[in-house]
């Protein structure tokens, strides 16, 4: 009887750790959440706060905060709805919506400022099953006298990147859902200390990687499933680490520079690659760091293109690229530990372990990164 359930256990333990994983490979084809970018300014006396957006997310009234995939909205179907309209049809929802929604944007200097909605650029339709980023404009009147603003982003919102534009020393920040920013100073000079940037961009970098960045996670994954052992996987994430640390520094600073037309299909190209290679081999190639090395340069340029939408404060900027690489490394070693946690601490010894987990969770990898391929090149 004791056998029976100590069997049935480790039974239980394994479908919960296939699901598990199936839940998180089969995300990655889901629909992402990505942040708002909030460039603040002053002109003419007057606030001005430019939003680039996904506001058929807002339109459709979903919960944001926390969310990585509007698949898990009841009201995805609505939000599918709204990404297949075209911008005309929409603006004019958007004209409907905007003054509602854009009173809950509080802005106080000295007192409250009131946003009047400027209007909304929106692109046409390419690609429905990927977000459109609309641009919406929102200004508003400045007291006399007021020498700084304080923004508070609406619960449900998601997360905000706010830049300050027009200044020397500007701030730049990351807010969350009811979130509210520190006082910044409307002539410059609040800019955070190098501290402060290094831990307000460690959180970015982590959500980068989780929930966000499916294909880094299914790299990362395919990493660990040629072997779920401390060394391999040990010399595979150092080598992956270097070399996206060394583009991610030189994209950024703009010493290299190519096109996410060629880099995002490479980044399938390699998730594939490792994905198939863990079918055909049972252990750690000498060549495999030195490939995985490579692969992690065009990761690297990925991430220096996140961090290009996101801007980095020029003041901090050294400081706030560590934060972000940081929480980076902080979401890879999550995604490791999850996997050892959820598979190789209980089946890694199992003489099934690498027919049953291994092989088949490396072919969905390559599936998806192969799908992934031909859809960012067509």
């Amino acid at each position: 009887m004791q056998k029976t359930c100590v069997g049935l256990i480790h039974k239980l333990r394994f479908w919960a750790a296939v699901s598990t994983l199936w839940l998180l490979v089969t995300g990655a084809a889901a629909h992402e959440v990505t942040p708002t970018i909030g460039d603040l300014s002053v002109q003419d006396g007057q606030l001005r706060l430019e939003l680039r957006l996904n506001i058929e997310a807002f339109v459709a009234g979903i919960d944001l905060d926390g969310m990585a995939d509007t698949d898990a909205s009841d009201l995805s179907d609505r939000y599918d709805e709204l990404r297949r309209m075209d911008s005309v049809t929409l603006e004019r929802l958007v004209r409907e919506f905007a003054p509602v929604w854009v009173a809950t944007i509080w802005a106080e200097a000295a007192k409250p400022i009131a946003w009047n909605y400027e209007g909304i650029s929106i692109p046409v339709v390419g690609n429905p099953e990927l977000p459109r980023a609309s641009e919406l404009l929102l200004v508003g009147d400045l007291p006399i006298g007021a020498r700084a603003v304080t923004l508070t982003w609406p619960d449900g919102a998601g997360a905000l990147v706010l830049r300050q534009q027009g200044v020397e020393q500007p701030y730049t920040g990351y807010l969350q859902g009811g979130e509210t920013s520190p006082p910044i100073a409307l002539d410059g000079g609040a800019s955070r200390s190098a501290w402060e940037a290094f831990a307000a961009y460690v959180p970015v970098g982590f959500d980068h990687i989780l929930p966000r960045g499916t294909d880094h996670i299914l790299f990362v994954l395919g990493l660990f499933f040629l072997s779920a052992r401390l060394r391999p996987l040990l010399w595979q994430v150092t080598a992956f680490t270097l070399a996206h640390t060394v583009t991610l520094a030189l994209g950024t600073l703009d010493v290299i520079s190519i096109s996410p037309a060629i880099v995002e299909p490479l980044i399938a190209l390699s998730i594939v690659f490792v994905a198939v290679e863990n079918v055909f081999t049972r252990a750690l190639n000498p060549w495999r760091p030195f490939v995985v090395f490579g692969f992690g340069l065009l990761h690297g340029l990925g991430f220096a293109s996140v961090l290009g939408e996101f801007g980095l404060p020029q003041d901090q900027f050294f400081a706030a690229l560590l934060g972000f690489n940081v929480g980076v490394e902080l979401g890879q070693l999550a995604v490791i530990a999850a996997a050892f946690l959820t598979l190789g601490l209980w089946f890694r010894n199992k003489y099934w372990y690498r027919g049953r987990i291994a092989i088949p969770a490396s072919i969905v990898i390559a599936l998806i990164g192969a799908y992934w391929f031909v859809e960012r090149v067509v």
